[in-house]
C-alpha cells in the first residue's frame, strides 16, 4: 500500500477510536473521562492549584471551574485560595473523592483489558512507544 494511503487510513482510525472512547469509557466504568483525568491528576498529587491542573487536563478555565464546582457541590473536592495570592485556588481531593477514584479503578481495568485483548507485552510496549511519539510530535504542531 502505498505510504500516504496507509498514512490516511492511520489518521483514520486514530479519529474513529477517539470518537468512540470516551462514550465507551463512560459506559463502562460511569464516569465521564474528562471527570475521570481531573479527579485522576488529584489523586495522583496532595494538592494542585487550579490553573496547574487545568492544564495538566487540556480544558479551558470555564470548564475546570464548571467540573470544580460540581465535584465540590458532591463532596470529592475542596477548593482553598492561596493566602498570599487570592488570585490563586488550590484543589484537593477529599477522603470520598479519593474513595470515588479508588472505586473506579477495578472498572478502569476490566476496560483497558477488554480494549487491549490479544495484545502481548511486547505488541504493548511498541504501541506505548508508538502513541508517545507520536504525542510528542502533536505537542510540536
Amino acid at each position: 500500500m502505498d505510504c500516504s494511503l496507509e498514512q490516511e487510513k492511520i489518521l483514520f482510525l486514530l479519529k474513529k477510536m477517539s470518537n468512540q472512547l470516551s462514550p465507551k469509557f463512560e459506559r463502562c466504568t460511569g464516569i465521564g473521562s474528562s471527570r475521570y483525568d481531573l479527579l485522576y491528576q488529584l489523586y495522583t498529587s496532595d494538592e494542585v492549584t487550579q490553573s496547574n491542573l487545568q492544564k495538566a487536563i487540556h480544558i479551558d478555565g470555564a470548564a475546570i471551574t464548571r467540573h470544580l464546582k460540581q465535584l465540590e457541590a458532591e463532596g470529592m473536592v475542596s477548593r482553598r485560595r492561596n493566602p498570599e495570592d487570592q488570585r490563586v485556588t488550590f484543589v484537593r481531593l477529599t477522603d470520598e473523592g479519593r474513595n470515588t477514584i479508588i472505586s473506579h479503578n477495578e472498572e478502569r481495568t476490566g476496560f483497558l483489558r477488554q480494549m487491549l485483548d490479544g495484545f502481548s507485552g511486547e505488541e504493548l510496549d511498541v504501541l506505548t512507544d508508538m502513541l508517545e511519539r507520536m504525542h510528542h510530535n502533536l505537542k510540536d504542531m
